[in-house]
């Protein structure tokens, strides 16, 4: 059996060194375009900020060390220019000598992976003006830093990529800021939680300007000057394009492939594509999404290396099936981490889903070990059902675990309810006897049971100021006087019971403290004296904070309804630290 495989990284790679290990016989040969045949891709941003020092710790294998092990012939600064199917043979061009043939095929895996989407703009062609895709995209701009050494940069585009490379050349002590035509960073987070990311970005020296349209680059003074939309342009020494990627599938196309989504190629889940045997795997292929159903691009290794996996299987004899991606990811952001799976509110009400959200702020660990941070953690689930869909948590410590173990449990097919069940492991440097997952748990129990009615980030511009309802702050005076919403009367939690004869019988109460346990204590004091009652999602400390964020977005002081605080007025906020 011959194996031609187009493209290397994630799934050329692992493709190949599974059909050797299922099948010694077969002759596998790759054609990789680039100079590397397996590298770090997401170890690129970390290069450029020093992080990592050497650039051959980014290349996991060479050809000559992938050949000695599994006899695959890697052919590096090889591209395949066409696909013939009706002959089983593809073009292939050297691009060092320029030689070209076609190479015959029984089997053949695309791996084109996706390309940097690169805007019809003015300027972008401009020496200073890069994008990052692959080691030699990191090599160039690694020597333009070491060379120019430039001291302010402008990062095009919000998603993972930009956060990484805005935090790397921050740490070389650039000015660095981050356009886009979006108003928030992070698309795989809710707008909400996105807000706490924009915070940790800010606070170490990164300028957000959100919701601004580049129109185009031009050379200035030996600088590059970023045109904008109705605003006066930027200047910085250099320019990353950081806009996104889209699936590189113009040889699937042109040979005749059925293709999906932004010209991604169709798959079914043994990874096979509309022409007999040839197979496509990774950037590059429209997924079915695990949790929605929908169809869905879903650029990350994990996915793509057992997509991989899968074609190797099957065309070894095997039965693999690709069962989805929930696009469980985890990202740096300076001290901070962020991470989410599944689907998040804004995705399951435009898929139809009708989707209600917790939101709460464990600490990592047990609260008396010292040491422990607040995380915040949003898991999204559906009403009716209690099937969780999703989760996003943004904090210091213990992210990456909890998001793991939620990823987990929509796998599984586990209710939302039945996160309070899960046996975790326990000691008080790690967690709380009761876990942050096992909280989200017991409140969407609570809610499930009417137990516990919530009220939203949403709702508090339009509560109603006029008396009909009662507002209920159930912190202490002190953090009352730090900052609150204009119209609700505090009572601390402890004085409540004394002092229910303050809170007129027959009317709606709606209760907040600052993280949300406090006023569901209350809410429960309030229920059973025979009022009724909605506990805040989320609690005061994410309130501000959100609210903070979208005034500063605006460039106002305040925006909607007044913040009451002195540190609504700063733009070095610290939450979810103490």
């Amino acid at each position: 059996m011959k194996v031609v495989i187009v493209g290397g990284v994630a799934v050329g790679a692992t493709a190949a060194a599974r059909i050797r290990r299922l099948d010694e016989n077969a002759e596998i040969i790759v054609f990789e375009r680039t100079g590397y045949i397996s590298y770090a891709n997401c170890g690129l941003p970390y290069y450029i900020g020093d992080v990592i020092t050497d650039p051959e710790d980014l290349t996991l294998q060479t050809p000559e060390s992938f050949f000695e092990r599994f006899r695959v012939i890697m052919k590096v600064r090889h591209e395949v220019t066409a696909i013939h199917p009706e002959r089983k043979t593809v073009s292939v061009k050297e691009l060092e000598s320029g030689a070209e043939w076609e190479e015959a095929y029984e089997k053949l895996i695309l791996s084109p992976g996706a390309k940097p989407v690169v805007p019809k703009l003015q300027g972008v062609g401009l020496k200073k003006v890069f994008t990052l895709r692959t080691v030699e995209d990191t090599l160039r701009i690694k020597e333009f830093i070491d060379k120019n050494r430039p001291k302010s940069a402008v990062l095009a585009g919000g998603g993972f990529i930009g956060l990484e490379v805005a935090e790397n050349l921050r740490h070389l002590g650039m000015e660095v800021t981050i356009v886009q035509r979006p108003r928030q960073l992070m698309n795989p987070f809710d707008g909400d939680m996105a807000a706490l990311i924009h915070n940790e970005m800010r606070k170490n020296g990164v300028k957000l300007l959100l919701g601004r349209t580049v129109e185009g680059f031009a050379e200035k003074d030996d600088k590059v000057e970023i045109l904008l939309k109705e605003e006066a342009p930027l200047q910085a020494d250099m320019v990353i394009l950081a806009i996104g990627v889209t699936p590189d599938t113009k040889l699937a196309q042109e040979a005749g492939l059925k293709l999906g989504l932004k010209g991604s190629i169709v798959v079914n889940d043994r990874m096979e594509t509309s022409v007999p045997d040839i197979y496509a795997a990774g950037d590059a292929v429209q997924v079915r999404h695990f949790v929605s159903g929908e169809d869905a691009l879903i650029s990350l290794a994990g996915p793509a290396n057992k997509q991989g996996r899968i074609i190797a299987d099957n065309i070894c004899g095997g039965d693999s099936r690709y069962q989805g991606s929930q696009g469980s990811s985890v990202i740096k952001v300076f001290d901070m981490t962020a991470a989410c799976t599944g689907i998040n509110e804004t995705n399951a009400k435009k898929a139809g889903i009708d989707a209600d959200t917790v939101i709460l702020s464990p600490m990592s660990h047990a609260g008396y070990y010292p040491g422990g941070k607040v995380m915040t953690m949003k898991v999204v689930f559906e009403k009716e059902t209690s099937r969780l869909l999703g989760a996003q948590i943004v904090g210091y410590d213990g992210v990456d675990k909890r998001i793991d173990v939620i990823a987990t449990a929509i796998r599984a097919g586990l209710k939302a309810t039945e996160l309070k069940d899960l046996d975790l492991a326990y000691a008080p440097p790690y967690a709380s006897a009761k876990d942050p997952v096992n909280m989200a748990g017991f409140v969407i129990d609570n809610i499930a049971k009417g137990i516990v009615k919530q009220w939203y980030l949403a709702d508090a511009e339009g509560l109603p100021r006029d008396g009909s309802v009662t507002l209920l702050d159930t912190r202490t005076p002190g953090e009352y006087r730090r900052g609150y919403i204009p119209g609700f009367q505090n009572i601390p939690v402890d004085e409540l019971r004394d002092r229910l004869h303050e809170i007129e019988k027959g009317k709606p109460v709606y209760v907040i403290c600052q993280s949300g346990l406090r006023s569901y204590i209350a809410s429960r004091i309030l229920e059973g004296n025979g009022y009724e009652v909605y506990n805040f999602a989320g609690g005061y400390r994410f309130y501000e904070a959100v609210n903070n964020d979208r005034c500063l977005i605006e460039k106002e002081t305040a925006c909607g309804m007044d913040v009451m605080s002195v540190q609504a007025k700063k733009q070095d906020f610290h939450f979810g630290q103490n």
